[in-house]
C-alpha cells in the first residue's frame, strides 16, 4: 500500500509516515491535491536554508503500479493541514 509522508524543512523534518493508503484512497486524495511525479528516490527536503514550505510525498512500490501510479514518489505541495483533512475524510 503506499505511504505518504509529511516533510517540513524548517522542522529539519525529513518526512514522517502520516497514512498508509490503498489505491483507490490515493486516487481520491490526489484528486483535490494534486502530485508530481518526482522520481524513484525520496525528494530532499532540506534545502540549507530552513526557509521551504511544508509538504507531501507519496511513496508507491513497483508491486503497487495501476495505470495511473508509476513506481517511485509523488510531491503534494498542498497545505499539510488540509491534506490532513482530506485523509480523516477517507475512513467517513
Amino acid at each position: 500500500m503506499p505511504n505518504l509522508y509529511f516533510c517540513q524543512p524548517h522542522a529539519k523534518n525529513q518526512g514522517m509516515l502520516r497514512a498508509v493508503l490503498s489505491v483507490n484512497e490515493c486516487d481520491r486524495v490526489v484528486s483535490k491535491h494534486p502530485a508530481t511525479y518526482v522520481g524513484e528516490s525520496f525528494p530532499a527536503v532540506a534545502n540549507g536554508q530552513g526557509s521551504a514550505h511544508d509538504f507531501a510525498v507519496l511513496s508507491v512500490r513497483a508491486d503497487e503500479t495501476t495505470a495511473a501510479w508509476r513506481p517511485g514518489y509523488y510531491r503534494l505541495d498542498s497545505d499539510l493541514t488540509k491534506l490532513n483533512e482530506a485523509i480523516l475524510a477517507l475512513s467517513r
